[in-house]
């Protein structure tokens, strides 16, 4: 199967032909790739979700790829049927899980970044929003070539968010892993490497408190590790969007100027 994805290069980064640092930007819910590149608005998208574009314009190689069931990986399905969980019903009936399939794409997304004649692959980075955020957390613990981190609208404890009415989906979910592992475990296979948690104060899917519990309690792995300074927590005030203001200068500090 292939995978559909945008490839943003920024034309200062072609004139001067050094290899920089990448980022792999994954979607949340709604149109897919394009909302992310700023070619479409999502569920309460708009610009302020665009951030595979903004990194181009700060002259990052920007990778984003469709997640199955999203944009050019949508299949029809009637009005009443939710395609994360209808996917995940014939996936688990194949004996696969949904999020492991998508975590095996991406990975092959770093491949590509990595293989990239304008990309430094020791500086390779990931960002998401919500379910981006999910894979983004979920991949930087598994692939260690992810050296930055943000996961914006997620970080949490599953006894808060997977309380929530309506919340999880099967695009996002392992078999069990409620019981196995939290947030906070998934943390600590990224450290020390750096990771930005981003929290909006009137996100009423990912509460901000258990959040902040999640987050603290993840911040004494990284003491314990020497390196404090590797994780942040950006608390803004908005609902469940990207952020970014913290972000952008995160991945800097971590991976150096894109452009």
């Amino acid at each position: 199967m292939s995978v559909p994805a945008y490839l943003l290069v920024p034309h200062s980064r072609q004139r001067a032909g050094r290899p920089a640092p990448a980022i792999l930007a994954q979607h949340g819910h709604g149109p897919g790739k394009a909302e992310v590149c700023g070619l479409a608005g999502g569920d309460g998208g708009g610009p302020a979700n665009e951030y595979a574009h903004e990194l181009a314009e700060r002259g990052y190689v920007v990778l984003a790829p469709d997640l199955r069931t999203f944009g050019e990986r949508t299949d029809w399905n009637p009005p009443n049927i939710y395609s994360c969980d209808h996917a995940y019903m014939y996936t688990s009936l194949l004996g696969h899980e949904l999020l492991a399939l998508d975590l095996w794409d991406l990975a092959r997304g770093l491949d590509l970044l990595a293989e990239h004649p304008l990309v430094d692959p020791k500086r390779l980075g990931m960002v998401g929003l919500s379910q981006g955020g999910t894979c983004t957390l979920f991949l930087a613990a598994w692939d260690r070539r992810v050296r930055a981190a943000v996961v914006s609208g997620y970080m949490n404890r599953w006894e808060r968010c997977a309380a929530v009415g309506w919340n999880m989906c099967g695009s996002q979910v392992l078999s069990g892993m409620g019981r196995a592992f939290d947030h906070v475990d998934l943390g600590a296979l990224v450290a020390p490497r750096a990771l930005l948690v981003e929290t909006g104060t009137g996100d009423n899917i990912f509460p901000v408190d258990a959040a902040r519990t999640a987050t603290e309690q993840l911040g004494r792995v990284y003491a314990g590790l020497g390196r404090p300074d590797r994780l942040e927590h950006d608390v803004f005030e908005g609902g469940h969007r990207w952020h970014g203001e913290v972000a952008y200068p995160f991945l800097e500090r971590w991976l150096g100027r894109g452009g």
